[in-house]
């Protein structure tokens, strides 16, 4: 039976092809994102290309209550979310004293506690229902310090870290956890982190499709609970372990200056 699978930050990148990924093979499909037109128009899309039901819910999951008013607007309308895909996030690039302290307050909100409310109230159902499955959109930057995005790396740090212990503890009720980390990928974030420029985005990313097949067949069909697309990727998340911290946090600071 297909299940119904809730997308936050559907509108681009990574959770726009999720949208479609999950639609294409027959799942229903709620899409969360601030931007009305774009989710419209998309849930259009997905209902006529893919013969699903596409339900869109708009939230700003930087405003401290959205998390909250997005579950009791689900549950009112009497759905029942079997797939929760933790997508929205984004970056900010600068050294710390110069950054808007706004933007990275509103990155925490979105990148760590809007994540761990909707992992809460929808995972709890989940565990009470003794199925489910959680993605959790981490990164590669999730291994490592991250001097120049120094706020965003440490997100992605307890992204993978929560979904590891979530993992743990929710295996025994039914409900998978897992930690999609993606490094450099072609998508908006790149733009929105001001980050194009960097000799990290220059040296050559991974296309979007091939994170989310990676993301989605792995979710799907394997066990894993940390999910490395690309081989160069895995090598390196590896291979770190084995570097001192202080080499590889000045490795990652040359690699992400600009060129």
């Amino acid at each position: 039976m297909n299940k119904t699978v809730l997308i936050t930050g559907a509108s681009s990148g990574i959770g726009l092809h999720f949208s479609h990924k999950f639609a294409e093979s027959g799942h229903d499909v709620i899409l969360v994102a601030r931007s009305e037109e774009k989710l419209r128009s998309l849930a259009g899309e997905l209902e006529s290309q893919y013969g699903v039901k596409a339900i869109v819910v708009l939230s700003d999951l930087s405003k401290p209550e959205a998390s909250k008013r997005l579950y009791d607007e689900v549950t009112t309308q009497g759905l029942q979310v079997d797939l929760l895909i933790n997508n929205a996030g984004f970056g900010l690039f600068g050294e710390f004293e110069q950054t808007d302290v706004s933007k990275e307050l509103d990155m925490i909100q979105v990148n760590i506690t809007a994540l761990t409310e909707l992992s809460k109230y929808f995972g709890k159902d989940m565990v009470r229902r003794k199925q489910g499955k959680i993605l959790n959109v981490a990164s590669t930057a999730a291994f490592q310090p991250g001097p120049l995005m120094a706020v965003y790396y440490a997100t992605k740090a307890y992204v993978l870290s929560f979904s590891e212990a979530l993992a743990n503890e929710w295996e025994p009720h039914g409900v998978k956890v897992m930690a999609l980390c993606p490094g450099a990928t072609q998508t908006g974030f790149s733009n929105v982190a001001e980050l194009e420029s960097s000799k990290l985005f220059q040296s050559g990313v991974m296309s979007v499709e091939e994170v989310v097949e990676a993301g989605y067949s792995d979710m799907m069909t394997k066990n894993k609970t940390v999910i490395i697309p690309g081989f160069k990727n895995r090598v390196l998340t590896k291979t770190i372990r084995f570097i001192p911290r202080k080499m590889v946090t000045n490795i990652v600071r040359k690699v992400q200056e600009r060129i």
